[in-house]
């Protein structure tokens, strides 16, 4: 079984354009959630957001292309192409056979599916626009990163709520570590900030509505009263170590475990007991073959709400009993918001950055700890810590649980 590594990785979210510019801004705790410009603040008593600002998709998407493109599928072609780049993949070598591109996304083109619909409402059949299809379906994300690429292996979509792209790289995983595939392309992309979508969270309760945007996601506070809505894409570059090596790649650090689990307990809230997310976590560690002790920092799943953060942490504590107490457990949607079916591969990225160069970023609107909420989440700044592995949650409606073990190398 090949040993999979991390070579490349790119990202577009609330706080950045760009890897780095996400990653700085993660590490100086930069908030990225702010008031909404999709629609009018507090119009379904919703006042925080995190979008992603200023983004044009040019020069990687053409004018022309665009126009082709779901939002969602912008999102994923930039931040495929600075993985591509990074890992300076365009000229590895590799069949095309030989290399997969997976995505996870939970709603997809819903911006087309939206538009396109007004129009058919308004004017007839002849409104709808020829593209509406394959800008709305969510494998289309992946087919058009694996056309830009000419990546000829496995290439699918995968929807499993929050946890789509946490499961989409841990399928990229699994595929190089049993010899279907050499590389891929895997990650995430969501673009839902929208009224409807927002309504639709809204009604069913799950969404802060703190007016003050700099407070809204506050994760393991005992004040949180919600996820908030995010946005973005991220990707990573996966090698076989042996092939990573022998054509000289950069390794930013190893993708070692993965568990995916199902709590099949209720269509939105986690088990009680946290057994799904638990299992997830374990599996993980034991496919990674290192122990518990070994793990030093979690990337929780952690959206700032009653049941999941209590969930989470209950979760962690059943995995790790004593060792709990020296794990640092951060959340990064705190400065984000939650890009739903994105998160994962955001995150992943995050949690990669983490052990390789050694830095936590901090779980900023934390002041004041759930009684509940017992273990050390990184409050106030971030800090320097040498993680040998570190552990990226995703947690799913549904009850799809997954969990990705990255290790340093």
């Amino acid at each position: 079984m090949a040993r999979v590594v991390i070579t490349g990785m790119g990202a577009v979210s609330p706080v950045g354009l760009t890897l780095n510019e996400t990653w700085t801004n993660m590490k100086n705790g930069v908030n990225g959630i702010k008031l909404p410009t999709a629609f009018e603040p507090g119009t379904i008593g919703v006042y925080a957001v995190g979008e992603v600002k200023d983004f044009n998709p040019e020069p990687v998407v053409s004018k022309r292309e665009a126009k082709r493109l779901d939002r969602f599928s912008q999102l994923a072609l930039v931040a495929a192409d600075e993985a591509v780049k990074d890992a300076g993949f365009e000229t590895a070598g590799y069949a095309p056979e030989d290399v997969a591109c997976i995505l996870g996304s939970g709603m997809g083109g819903i911006t087309t599916i939206l538009d396109d619909y007004k129009d058919f409402l308004r004017d007839g059949y002849r409104a709808v626009s020829p593209f509406f299809i394959p800008k709305s379906i969510i494998n289309l994300a992946a087919g058009n990163v694996a056309i830009k690429y000419g990546l000829k292996g496995p290439c699918y979509g995968i929807v499993t709520a929050c946890a789509s792209s946490t499961d989409a790289i841990g399928q990229a995983f699994l595929a190089i570590k049993y010899g279907r595939s050499k590389a891929a392309l895997a990650g995430g992309s969501e673009a839902t900030v929208l009224d409807f979508t927002v309504a639709g969270f809204a009604r069913m309760q799950a969404l802060s509505t703190n007016q003050d945007p700099e407070k809204a996601c506050r994760p393991f506070d005992r004040d949180r009263d919600g996820f908030v809505m995010g946005e973005g894409a991220a990707f990573l570059v996966l090698e076989d170590m042996d092939s990573a090596v022998k054509r000289g790649a950069k390794i930013i650090a190893e993708l070692a475990g993965y568990g995916q689990t199902c709590d099949a307990y209720h269509i939105t809230a986690p088990h009680p007991e946290g057994e799904g997310a638990a299992n997830a976590m374990l599996f993980a560690v034991k496919e990674a073959g290192v122990p518990l002790e070994s793990v030093g920092y979690i990337n929780a799943h952690g959206t700032s709400t009653p049941l999941n953060d209590a969930l989470e942490t209950k979760a962690i504590i059943k995995v790790f009993g004593e060792h709990a107490k020296n794990i640092a457990v951060g959340s990064t949607k705190s400065m984000t918001g939650h890009l739903l079916g994105a998160a994962g591969a955001l995150e992943a990225v995050v949690t990669a950055k983490v052990v390789s160069e050694s830095f936590m970023p901090p779980t900023i609107g934390l002041e004041n700890e759930d009684d509940v909420c017992t273990l050390d989440y990184i409050k106030g700044k971030g800090r320097e810590k040498n993680v040998e592995c570190a552990l990226s949650n995703s947690l799913g409606f549904g009850g799809h649980n997954g969990t990705l073990l990255i290790k340093k190398v």
